[in-house]
């Protein structure tokens, strides 16, 4: 029987971004072991600051795993003992793996396995293409994917448009990327979200939404200014809802609400509950996603998931995702996204259009989608 290892190092006590696609393609490849006739193993490396303190214990979400392998070393030491050639620690450290058939690094890098095929996650190159839109960190990703990909057998990533940006900045030839596609947190209209948002039901009113992290490249700036031209030229009775944390460079989205003239009608909501969240796709009136660049784009999908009519941009990955279901804008555009906001707003025979296509097509991604996609990458090296 084949042995699979994942890589489950991202997942932290509360999983989001990578750590949940991490932990839904294990509970996807997980329920699939026996008809699909392979063993699934889990490894896993302790922060830093876990392991200076001498706490290797694994994140509660993992313990419905046995077979998991904790490495006494933490991830950023490791990237340094794999520059080392023929570093026999290393090879020490990859028989608490099991010898698997497959080791798959799931955060832009993967293991110097010696006896392991070698798969790699990479979700998209932002660093490499928009070094503005990202911190100062994650700029220097590019060293160690390059480093990995001299060892690597395959890399998986989770839209054509990362494909295509893998292909060409960084080299690699299109047989050895394979896409498998993120799923939605929530099933198709099959989420109640009964809980509601104070902030939200206070005013009683329509909303606009968006959700993510508030940083430059999700576009939150333009998408105030487009707000601001809707209330003063359409007259809308709408909020704009913006939830998500602060992330990277965050200040001028508040700026921008202070200097609205209608910033009493602007909502930030910090960190939402699944339920809380589900809530404000299930009641806005339109979602809004206007950002620049994404490697998949998972908002989109949750939104259509929920029933919730999409705007978003016509760029990287987003077009893929929404399909013929959303309205897609330049993101650059402050006009286009006022204009096609305002289709919904004001159309009631499109918006429920949108929603009914929004549902077809969530219904093409799900997360056992996505490990049978990750299980056929793997088998393409066997």
């Amino acid at each position: 029987m084949v042995r699979f290892v994942v890589d489950a190092t991202p997942v932290l006590p509360k999983p989001s971004g990578v750590g949940l696609y991490v932990l839904n393609l294990l509970g996807a490849l997980r329920s699939l072991q026996a008809a699909e006739n392979f063993s699934l193993g889990v490894a896993y490396q302790p922060s830093l600051k876990n392991w200076l303190r001498g706490n290797l214990a694994l994140p509660e979400v993992l313990a419905v795993y046995d077979d998991i392998a904790v490495l006494p070393l933490p991830v950023r030491l490791l990237n340094l003992l794999a520059q080392v050639p023929r570093n026999p620690v290393l090879g020490q450290l990859e028989h608490r793996f099991g010898q698997p058939d497959i080791y798959h690094g799931t955060n832009y890098a993967v293991y110097p396995c010696r006896h392991s095929l070698r798969v790699m996650t990479i979700y998209d190159l932002s660093f490499l293409r928009y070094p503005e839109y990202v911190t100062a960190v994650v700029r220097t990703y590019g060293q160690r994917v390059r480093q990995c990909l001299s060892w690597s057998d395959l890399v998986v990533t989770i839209s054509e448009s990362s494909k295509r940006d893998i292909v060409e900045l960084l080299n690699v030839p299109p047989e050895r990327v394979w896409v498998t596609p993120l799923a939605s947190r929530y099933a198709v209209d099959a989420w109640g979200g009964s809980q509601g948002v104070a902030a939200v039901e206070s005013d009683n009113r329509p909303y606009i939404l968006f959700v993510s992290t508030l940083e430059p490249r999700k576009n939150v700036v333009r998408l105030i200014q487009a707000f601001d031209r809707l209330k003063t030229d359409r007259r809308i009775d709408h909020l704009l809802v913006l939830v998500g944390q602060k992330g990277w460079q965050f200040e001028p989205i508040f700026e921008a609400i202070a200097a609205s003239p209608w910033q009493q009608h602007i909502r930030h909501l910090d960190y939402l509950s699944d339920t809380e969240v589900a809530y404000c796709y299930r009641n806005a009136d339109v979602f809004a996603y206007p950002s620049l660049y994404e490697g998949f784009g998972l908002p989109v999908l949750e939104a259509m998931t929920l029933g919730c009519p999409v705007v978003t941009s016509n760029a990287s990955s987003l077009p893929e995702v929404a399909g013929e279901a959303a309205l897609l804008v330049d993101p650059t555009s402050v006009e286009d996204l006022a204009e096609a906001l305002w289709r919904v707003i004001g159309d009631r025979a499109l918006r429920q259009t949108m929603i009914d296509r929004g549902y077809q097509q969530a219904t093409q991604f799900s997360w056992t989608r996505t490990a049978k996609s990750t299980l056929a990458a793997y088998r393409s090296l066997l």
